[in-house]
C-alpha cells in the first residue's frame, strides 16, 4: 500500500472499516483486494512510495505468491486507461507512449520504484496508523483513511504537529523539517542546516514506514553515535554479521540481553514538535552478535534523512494533507 501527497481537499472514496497492519521481516505488512470478485494480496504500507504494486496476468518472471495473482480479464470492474484518462495523465509524460498516439489510444507506460514522480496516490484527506512493537508479530496495527483517520486514546499526553512539506523534486515524499536531536536533557552539537531540505531537492527529511531504521545524514548522524557511545561508557562497532543492516553496536556483558538504562531521545521538528523515543525505539539486543545496537543509520551530508518506522512504535501517526500538516502522539498502540 503506497501513499502520495496531493496537497488538496479531495474527498476520500476509502472511509469504509478499520484496516490492520502487521508486522514481518522488518517490516508492517496488510492485506488488500483489488478486482470484482475481490482477489486479495499481501502488501507492504510504505508512505515513502507513490504506487500500490501487486503482481497480474500475463505475468512474466512472476515470483511466488500465497495468494492467486490478479487476473484482470477476470474481473467484472477492470477496463484499459486510455491516454486521457486521469491515471494516464498522472504519470510522468516521458513514462508513456502517449505523446505519439492519440488520446483514446491505451495508455502505455514503464514506471520504476525510486521514479519519485506526482501521483495521486490513494486521493485521500487524511490517513493515520499505530505501529505496535516491532519484534511482535501476533498484535496488528491499525491503520485509518479518511474519516476515519484520528488520534485517539491519547491519554492526556500531548499531540504534537508539525508541516508537511512539499519537495517539487520528489512530491511523492512526506517531507518534514528536523531542527535538532536530543539525547536526554542534552540538545546535540548538531551543525545548523545539517538536515534542511536545500533548493535542489536534496537533504530533508521524509517519513517512510516502509524503511526499517532512521537514517540520518552526517556530520548529525555521528554526533549521535558519539553520545549513545558516550552514555553506554564503550565506543561503538560497525558491526556486519547482523541480519538488519550495518549498525554501530555495542558488545552486551556477558549474560546480558536487557537493554541498558538509556535517556530518551528526542526529535525537534518545526513548530516546536517533539518525538520522544524510549530507548526501545532506538535501541535493540542483536542476538546474532551479542551487541546493544543503536537503530540508526548514516549517510552522506547531501543525501536525504529519513524516520524509519522503528522509530515510530507506539506512536499514533497522523497525516492531514488538506492542511498540509503531521500530528503524533506517543501511545500504547497495542490497545487501540
Amino acid at each position: 500500500m503506497t501513499m502520495s501527497p496531493s496537497y488538496s481537499t479531495t474527498s476520500s472514496s476509502s472511509d469504509t472499516r478499520p484496516t490492520r497492519l502487521f508486522s514481518g521481516e522488518a517490516e508492517y505488512l496488510m492485506e488488500l483486494a483489488v478486482g470484482t470478485p475481490p482477489i486479495p494480496f499481501i502488501a507492504l504500507a510504505d508512505t515513502g512510495s507513490d504506487l500500490t504494486w501487486t503482481q497480474c496476468q500475463p505475468c512474466k518472471l512472476c515470483f511466488a505468491q500465497d495468494t492467486p495473482i490478479y487476473d484482470p480479464t477476470m474481473s467484472s470492474t477492470f477496463s484499459p486507461a486510455t491516454c486521457a484518462s486521469d491515471t494516464c495523465l498522472g504519470l510522468p509524460v516521458w513514462s508513456t507512449n502517449c505523446s505519439a498516439t492519440g488520446a483514446t489510444s491505451p495508455c502505455r507506460y514503464s514506471y520504476g520504484h525510486g521514479d519519485g514522480a506526482y501521483s495521486a496516490g490513494l486521493g485521500i484527506g487524511k490517513f493515520s496508523y499505530c505501529l505496535t512493537d516491532f519484534f511482535d508479530t501476533n498484535i496488528s496495527s491499525p491503520f485509518l483513511f479518511g474519516s476515519l483517520a484520528k488520534l485517539s486514546a491519547t491519554c492526556g499526553a500531548a499531540v504534537q504537529s508539525t508541516p508537511l512539506i512539499q519537495n517539487l523534486e520528489r512530491p511523492a515524499r512526506y517531507f518534514v523539517s528536523l531542527e535538532g536531536i536530543s539525547l536526554g536533557d542534552t540538545l546535540l552539537p548538531i551543525p545548523n542546516g545539517t538536515f534542511d531540505l536545500r533548493a535542489d531537492g536534496s537533504g530533508g527529511m521524509f517519513i517512510d514506514s516502509g524503511t526499517t531504521f532512521t537514517i540520518l545524514a552526517e556530520p548529525g548522524f555521528g554526533v549521535v553515535v558519539e553520545h549513545v557511545a558516550g552514555v553506554l561508557g564503550q565506543p561503538a562497532t560497525a558491526v556486519n554479521g547482523s541480519s538488519l543492516c550495518i549498525r554501530p553496536c555495542f558488545p552486551a556483558p556477558a549474560g546480558a540481553r536487557k537493554l541498558p538504562e538509556m535517556p530518551d531521545m528526542v526529535f525537534h521538528f518545526a513548530g516546536g514538535a517533539d518525538m520522544r523515543l524510549r530507548r526501545e525505539n532506538y535501541m535493540s539486543f542483536d542476538e546474532e552478535v551479542l551487541a546493544f545496537c543503536l537503530n540508526i543509520v548514516g549517510t552522506k551530508p547531501t543525501w536525504i534523512s529519513v524516520l524509519g518506522n522503528f522509530q515510530e512504535q507506539n506512536i499514533q501517526m497522523l497525516y492531514d494533507i488538506t492542511v498540509g500538516q503531521l500530528s503524533f502522539v506517543a501511545t500504547d498502540c497495542s490497545m487501540l
